[in-house]
């Protein structure tokens, strides 16, 4: 954060604060300081009766740089997410919400002030000198950059698989993690969308890692605006199976069954954890939600047996039927699966869906995905 002041403040900050709180004085004067009256020492004001360490202005400025940082990441990344990878098909499966986007956005929108409210202490400490943030990479050397990006990495993987898995606990599920488990088919819209306890909470592995471990500044502001991509992009619904990395990488397609699932794949960006633990559920062609999406889509005239569009009659004006997306998304084929007649999906004692299957019945039968009816 210190090293978005040291480019905001000549550019911005001074001029605003000079501006809003002006200086009494050009000058700062301390009758003890000098014969003439100087305080040598005083920082400088530029112009503003609040000088650039001044901690209601650092706080100020941190809480304006989040909000638009944060939201600027958001809007940005999850847009292209949404428009380039997300499968528009997916809004027509059976659990999409209705206005399901707009309820994400706004979601997001009234999480992230709380949360930048909520970790203002950790990054108001930074820029007072308080963390093992440092500048000069000669200090630990370009190794120790590597060894503190891995670090990095591992901690954070391991405390917030810790952290959100004991967010699914009965006790704090309902106050805490509930909301962002509304979205059981979610977009990247859905990637802040959630209660803001839950976002700072698993947040605060990023925060505390610069208070135990030395990391280079500019490092750690990367770092830092990668894992907010990261978490927009795990939430773009694609469910790529058969990929070597998968077995190592907690890819959207792990996300998406964590969902969906409710009990599984609770790592950020590995799958170690979760294998380690015995909460791995490895992405399965056949767990695929756009199975279902296409089901409904056939049923509805959208598309043919083979998941392609099916041009749509226009009305009587020569206006084409409502945008259903096709046009403006990929297209991945459907699957071999195993049918299994739907279920619905039962309540468990905690209050909360329990997104397990029930067992088949044992007449099950090989069959192509499009085929597959409720």
């Amino acid at each position: 954060m210190d090293t978005a002041l040291e480019i905001l403040d000549p550019l911005i900050f001074d001029k605003a604060y000079a501006y809003f709180v002006p200086a009494k004085a050009p000058l700062a004067f301390n009758n003890n300081a000098t014969g003439l009256g100087l305080d040598l020492n005083a920082a400088p004001t530029y112009g503003s009766a609040w000088a650039r360490d001044n901690i209601i202005r650092q706080s100020i400025s941190i809480l304006i740089i989040t909000q638009i940082g944060a939201t600027s990441i958001y809007w940005i990344f999850s847009a292209l997410s949404y428009y380039f990878i997300f499968d528009r098909r997916l809004e027509y499966h059976p659990r999409f919400l209705k206005n399901q986007v707009r309820q994400e956005i706004i979601s997001s929108m009234r999480a992230v002030p709380w949360i930048n409210i909520m970790t203002l202490p950790f990054f108001l400490a930074e820029v007072r000198g308080k963390s093992l943030l440092y500048t000069r990479v000669e200090d630990y050397g370009w190794t120790w950059m590597v060894i503190s990006t891995i670090l990095f990495m591992i901690w954070n993987d391991f405390m917030i698989y810790w952290i959100h898995r004991l967010e699914h606990h009965p006790s704090v599920y309902k106050y805490v993690h509930k909301p962002h488990h509304k979205w059981i088919v979610p977009t990247p819209w859905a990637a802040l969308a959630f209660h803001p306890v839950d976002g700072y909470l698993q947040s605060l592995p990023y925060h505390v890692f610069v208070f135990i471990c030395p990391v280079q500044k500019y490092l750690y502001m990367v770092l830092f605006g990668l894992v907010q991509i990261w978490t927009i992009l795990i939430h773009d619904g694609d469910m790529i199976t058969g990929h070597w990395l998968e077995k190592y990488i907690n890819s959207p397609a792990h996300h998406t069954l964590h969902h969906i699932y409710f009990t599984v794949n609770y790592g950020q960006y590995f799958t170690w954890a979760d294998s380690y633990f015995k909460s791995h559920r490895p992405p399965q062609p056949d767990l695929d939600p756009l199975i279902e999406a296409l089901r409904v889509m056939r049923e509805k005239g959208l598309v043919d047996e083979q998941g392609n569009p099916i041009p749509q009659k226009k009305d009587a004006k020569g206006k084409g039927g409502k945008d259903d997306g096709l046009s403006k998304t990929r297209h991945r084929s459907a699957p071999l699966v195993t049918a299994i007649p739907h279920f619905p999906l039962p309540y468990n004692g905690a209050g909360h869906r329990d997104w397990q299957l029930r067992s088949a019945p044992a007449t099950l039968f090989k069959v192509p995905a499009y085929l597959i009816l409720s």
